[in-house]
């Protein structure tokens, strides 16, 4: 790559204004939306490395990291770093998943350039203070806690570990009391140096703005990242290995049993996944949905019960959730497994795929409707696929899928054999198969 930056405008979305796109000498990448219309902007700090880049025990550095960013550079403390932000009515945060980190903020269209700056300090120049270490330590290790008192969100995590078992996919993106416990400031700053480079970073920004001037706010705000070196991403991906047929328990006094049924599914280069995504949308995205329909409205065996499905780079998974009382478990199981394999027989009739898209269509069309939506399109366009896909050609896509593609789909899918999660007033041996209890 040249020292000179390459822009390029990218085809205008007829529900927003221009997309152009920016890749700086050292690789990091500026992807804007023009939105004239309003009078805020949202920009956020796309960064290619989550808790599958972490080894057994790195395992919770990534999202570490993310906290210990916000307390402070050799410019602004912890407070500097809130309070301007927060001065102008804005709003920051972060989160961190199993493949990205994503530092964001919210504010007025004329404060954008504070914004990118402040970011830009944060998430370069953060100097990750000894005593700030320990602080975060105890605030993580009480997240770990707090998650674990929230069992509809641990068997989530349950099921992942039960799909990919020892792979980092299948590690909690946290970590656990005992990495978090022994982690030191040397290993999480050396995982901050090696990867948060240039090649792994995207900036994106929707809002009223003009993307030159952005692109010259971040090069001034990101310093060496944009300028320097081209510099390679982060990702060193290996295969999945997703295992079929395995059985996790969490044995809870919990009031309700949480179930967790499915498998391993596409990764997002998939071209099914739009597919996959009406089936889904169809089985269990709604109340008018097979499985809702079925297990809450006709047997009120369940308040909550939903289908999803969630693509990684090389892997997905597809699963199904209820939760339920515990003398419910087994019912609720069985009548699942059944529609699934009813699903995977017969495939779904013409009038469920058609609600199907029409779901998602909705769902992505209503999505979009303020400046934070669109940030998080354009960053996560460029930096999962490397590509951003108009609105309208989204649309065509799924309008573009027949009941034949579902029916292919959900034989491929659902016929499977499914693994298990469940957290409860159970016993470990309680569950020798996914359809119930021994």
């Amino acid at each position: 790559m040249s020292e000179r930056a390459q822009t390029r405008t990218l085809a205008a979305d007829p529900l927003g204004g221009t997309v152009r796109r920016t890749v700086l000498p050292g690789g990091l990448r500026v992807i804007t939306e023009s939105v004239p219309a309003t009078r805020s902007a949202a920009i956020g700090v796309w960064v290619g490395v989550g808790s599958r880049d972490e080894s057994a025990r790195q395992s919770g550095a990534s999202h570490f990291l993310e906290h210990l960013l916000f307390k402070g550079t050799a410019k602004r403390s912890a407070l500097d770093i809130s309070a301007e932000i927060e001065a102008v009515g804005g709003e920051t945060n972060a989160f961190t998943t199993k493949e990205y980190t994503c530092y964001y903020a919210r504010v007025l269209d004329d404060d954008l350039p504070m914004a990118v700056d402040v970011l830009g300090d944060l998430v370069t120049s953060s100097v990750l203070a000894p005593a700030d270490v320990e602080t975060e330590r105890g605030v993580i290790l009480e997240e770990i806690a707090m998650t674990d008192d929230e069992p509809a969100d641990t068997v989530h995590d349950l099921f992942a570990g039960a799909v990919f078992g020892g792979h980092p996919l299948g590690r909690l993106v946290s970590g656990t009391v005992d990495t978090v416990s022994a982690m030191t400031r040397r290993q999480v700053l050396d995982f901050y140096r090696r990867r948060y480079t240039g090649g792994s970073i995207v900036v994106a920004a929707a809002g009223n703005l003009d993307h030159a001037k952005v692109t010259k706010w971040v090069r001034a705000a990101f310093g060496d990242l944009a300028a320097g070196a081209p510099s390679a991403p982060a990702r060193h991906a290996t295969r999945s290995n997703a295992a079929a047929g395995r059985i996790a328990v969490d044995a809870k006094d919990t009031e309700q049993a949480h179930l967790v049924l499915g498998c391993a599914a596409y990764p997002r280069s998939d071209e099914r996944r739009f597919t996959l995504g009406v089936l889904n949308a169809a089985l269990g995205g709604g109340m008018s949905s097979r499985l809702f329909q079925e297990i809450r409205e006709k047997r009120g065996l369940a308040y909550s019960v939903y289908s999803f499905n969630t693509h990684f780079s090389d892997a997905g998974l597809f699963g199904v959730y209820a939760g339920c009382a515990p003398g419910k478990a087994d019912e609720v199981l069985s009548l699942a497994a059944e529609e699934l394999a009813r699903v995977a027989e017969n495939g779904l009739p013409a009038a469920e795929v058609a609600r199907g898209k029409g779901m998602m269509k909705g769902s992505l069309v209503l999505g979009l409707e303020d400046t934070g939506a669109r940030m998080t399109r354009l960053g996560k366009g460029e930096l999962l696929y490397g590509d951003l896909m108009s609105v309208d050609e989204l649309l065509a896509r799924i309008d573009a899928v027949t009941v034949d593609d579902v029916r292919a789909v959900a034989a491929d899918l659902l016929s499977r054999t499914m693994s298990l999660a469940v957290v409860g007033p159970f016993a470990d041996h309680d569950f020798t198969g996914p359809l119930g209890r021994s």
